[in-house]
């Protein structure tokens, strides 16, 4: 089984890959959609039909077969190499996955609400949610690839100091659109 392990490694990370821009992108759609419910009609009507199409494709399409085979790929690799599980590293990026699993299941009880018109978001708060999923990956790039290496009080500071950066680019980007509505 261990002979097929790179392939089946490439295949979790290509489904990781595409979990993640399926992440990336749906929270952008959301704030698409808030935003255009507050254009006049039948621009308003037109465009959400057209958004919620985008986002039930993306969604159903790429990010939850991406999710399903990222994991079942992830459990196959645990399978073949099972002393991973005893690795401290591996316990720290399990918990970083669950976290991601919460925010694919929020992101989804989100886009169910989107898709009835029931919506309850300020874009500027799906600008934020939008970059959960940003700190999720660098938590488990990192964890990944320097393992035992990893510094636990460097890799807190540098997830933090990438939110901070993360949360004033936000408001740096506010601050510009308020100027210029095309930007």
């Amino acid at each position: 089984m261990s002979e097929y392990y790179n392939y089946i490694k490439s295949l979790h990370l290509i489904f990781v890959i595409t979990w993640f821009a399926g992440l990336f992108y749906i929270p952008r759609l959301f704030i698409y959609h808030i935003e255009v419910n507050q254009k006049p009609s039948p621009e308003k009507e037109i465009l959400s039909k057209q958004l919620k199409l985008m986002t039930k494709r993306l969604w159903y399409i790429i990010t939850w077969p991406s999710s399903i085979l990222a994991t079942f790929f992830a459990i196959w690799l645990l399978i073949i190499y099972p002393g991973w599980l005893s690795q401290p590293w591996m316990h720290v990026k399990l918990g970083f996955v669950l976290l991601l699993i919460l925010y694919h299941l929020k992101n989804h009880q989100i886009f169910k609400k989107f898709q009835r018109d029931e919506i309850n978001y300020t874009s500027n708060y799906m600008r934020m949610w939008n970059e959960g999923a940003t700190l999720i990956l660098f938590a488990i790039v990192f964890l990944v690839i320097l393992k035992h290496t990893f510094n636990w009080i460097f890799g807190v500071i540098g997830i933090v100091v990438l939110g901070i950066l993360l949360m004033l680019g936000i408001k740096l980007y506010k601050r510009i659109r308020n100027k210029n509505s095309e930007a």
